[in-house]
């Protein structure tokens, strides 16, 4: 742990001399043609090292930490400090590459600020593992852990960002008139994709959460798509100018969403204000899902794949209707005792939405026109796209297993299991607590227990010491 915290003031500097580097640093444009956002040259293998260090580290290494971070892991500092290592390497390359040039861009442009990011969040975490807590210090170090915990949080939807800006750089699409159709596919695609692994952390470890916060699920959900829907009617079309091709097909969507989500609020508590589920946002969904597969497209293979992504849609909001009404039958969980059990049927709503942000990011107008002329099928599209869906979707379930294997260790959970009455553990009064109450408890001190000090951790044990000899004392008396 010594020799990751001598790591981070390297990191700095070496983040400090590659930024000035990359900022004196000259892109060559002497070959792109006039109008055009990249070369007819390939791309080089730097270039090609350059994308692959980058979605190792922002991709994978960093959201892994991020977890380890949460739970106050031994290993975050390590696995951090590798993941701005490969940062650091993946920058410095970025600016070495040959090959194809790149006009002016908003990836070059966001790199800068994901670099001054990751600056912040090292020195941030040089200033934790400093581990100055006296004087001043006491009270700067509890904002500083909330900074670098909302910045860490922040780092991985960041990321996301920057990779799409890339891949879209690296194809020279998103220019001209094709900006705003290329920006509503990439922002609702991700908007699925976000949405699919916020019903996935729900699932496995946030239904006790959603119990403790007196709502159901279809309350925030609802609230989300009535706010999006209104974004949707005033955006999609210009208004005052004339109603061009679909304009009027997206704002009737968006006129859907909030009407419909509206709905969803209202029904989403009963008359004595306890939450109840209801299953107007999963008809949000399909309807929707029926829309896009209708899309009116000029090519036949945009037609195939708008068509795939309309009833994968579709059946994520069926899948979820029988969901909420036959397999969990209007209940939060489809247990009382352990709120994190699932059902098998419950991981088919994330996955589909995870393929429908992805195939509807993968249907703008330039990237349908570069695969027809390649001559790619759409089955071998669709397919390949799919496939992504399934490696995302087995990553975010590792991260969930990561952090509840952390913050509810098996052992702990059986322990407790069998010597507290069949989950139940009672308290000082005689009452009783249920396990997922327990485990909220138990999750709450763990998170807690890598920000105590050494002098917090003797008061707290001996209030522990003392707590316990009086309840050994109480317990002589009741005997």
């Amino acid at each position: 742990m010594r020799t990751s915290a001598m790591l981070r003031p390297l990191n700095l500097a070496a983040l400090l001399c590659f930024a000035g580097y990359a900022l004196t640093h000259e892109h060559h444009m002497d070959d792109i043609p006039e109008g055009e956002g990249i070369s007819a040259e390939p791309i080089d293998t730097i270039l090609w090292i350059h994308i692959g260090i980058q979605i190792l580290s922002f991709g994978i290494v960093f959201p892994t930490g991020m977890v380890l971070g949460i739970v106050r892991s031994r290993w975050h500092v390590p696995l951090q400090t590798l993941g701005a290592v490969l940062a650091i390497v993946g920058y410095f390359l970025g600016h070495e590459h040959g090959g194809r040039q790149f006009a002016p861009n908003v990836h070059a442009s966001m790199a800068t600020m994901l670099m001054l990011m990751l600056l912040v969040q090292v020195i941030l975490g040089v200033y934790l593992k400093l581990h100055l807590e006296k004087g001043i210090h006491a009270r700067i170090r509890r904002y500083t852990i909330m900074m670098h915990g909302m910045m860490g949080k922040a780092m991985p939807v960041a990321s996301w960002v920057q990779m799409l800006f890339g891949g879209i750089t690296a194809l020279g699409f998103c220019r001209g008139d094709h900006l705003g159709q290329c920006l509503a596919h990439f922002i609702m695609g991700s908007a699925f994709i976000g949405y699919g692994i916020i019903l996935t952390i729900l699932l496995l470890v946030g239904q006790i959460w959603l119990k403790r916060s007196g709502r159901s699920q279809e309350f925030f959900d609802s609230l989300l798509i009535a706010a999006w829907g209104c974004v949707n009617t005033f955006t999609e079309h210009r208004w005052g100018g004339p109603w061009v091709k679909n304009d009027l097909q997206h704002t009737s969507m968006g006129i859907v969403w909030w009407c419909a989500g509206l709905l969803g609020v209202w029904l989403s508590r009963k008359r004595d204000g306890r939450p109840k589920r209801n299953l107007f946002p999963a008809v949000v969904i399909m309807l929707t899902g029926w829309g896009m597969s209708a899309h009116p497209q000029e090519l036949e293979l945009s037609t195939h794949v708008h068509t795939v992504f309309g009833y994968t849609l579709m059946a994520a909001g069926a899948v979820r209707i029988v969901e909420i009404a036959f397999v969990l039958k209007d209940q939060n969980s489809i247990s009382d005792t352990d709120a994190e059990d699932t059902n098998s049927f419950q991981y088919l709503t994330p996955f589909l939405l995870y393929t429908s942000g992805f195939l509807f990011m993968g249907a703008t107008e330039e990237q349908m026109a570069l695969l027809a002329t390649a001559h790619v099928s759409h089955v071998s599209y669709i397919l390949l796209l799919y496939s992504i869906s399934f490696l995302l979707f087995l990553f975010v379930c590792i991260l969930l297993h990561l952090y509840a294997s952390y913050a509810w260790p098996l052992k702990t959970l059986n322990t407790n299991q069998t010597t507290k009455n069949q989950n139940l553990t009672a308290n000082g009064n005689g009452h009783v607590l249920p396990n997922n109450e327990r485990r909220v408890r138990d999750a709450e001190e763990f998170e807690l227990e890598g920000l105590m000090s050494d002098d917090d951790e003797d008061v707290v044990s001996e209030e522990s010491s003392s707590g316990g000899g009086r309840r050994k004392e109480a317990g002589r008396t009741t005997n």
